[in-house]
């Protein structure tokens, strides 16, 4: 990952978000996240979209889903630029907790167990940040260990 390179730019490179990457495009978000920005991305790799139940990824990128993919990946995405200690320290002054309001609309809660960042939507499933502030020209990236959706 080159911190000179927009999201897009580095995550085709990525070994390890290739799912990420054909959801992205199949839901017409590249140029969004082309933009200026800045965003702060939750990243799910490959690994986690194969947690999802069997047949899922599948059927979220047929075009007839691609609203519901767009909101699923937006979902991971939140306006401005927030690196782990922003994110801590507003985890800090929340008394343990933050929310996070997506461009998707909805909201994850930011909180920590020990060292460890994570996240939680709005339906109670918590992801992991396993690789976190890989910055990028138009944002930061998290990486995640699961895929987290909006209510339905």
């Amino acid at each position: 990952m080159y911190p000179s390179k927009n999201i897009i730019e580095n995550a085709v490179n990525s070994k390890d978000h290739t799912t990420l990457v054909a959801a992205v495009k199949a839901a017409d978000l590249v140029a969004t996240l082309q933009g200026k920005g800045p965003f702060t991305v939750f990243a799910p790799t490959n690994e986690a979209f194969a947690k999802l139940p069997k047949g899922t990824v599948e059927m979220l990128l047929k075009p007839e889903n691609k609203a519901k993919l767009q909101s699923i990946l937006t979902y991971h995405v939140v306006a401005g630029k927030m690196s782990s200690a922003d994110i801590a320290k507003a985890i800090k002054k929340g008394n343990g907790k933050a929310i996070l309001t997506t461009v998707q609309g909805g909201k994850l809660t930011a909180w920590m167990e020990g060292k460890d960042l994570y996240i939680t939507d709005e339906n109670g499933a918590k992801s992991k940040v396993t690789i976190a502030d890989v910055n990028q020209s138009n944002g930061v990236i998290h990486v995640v260990d699961a895929v987290v959706t909006p209510k339905a």
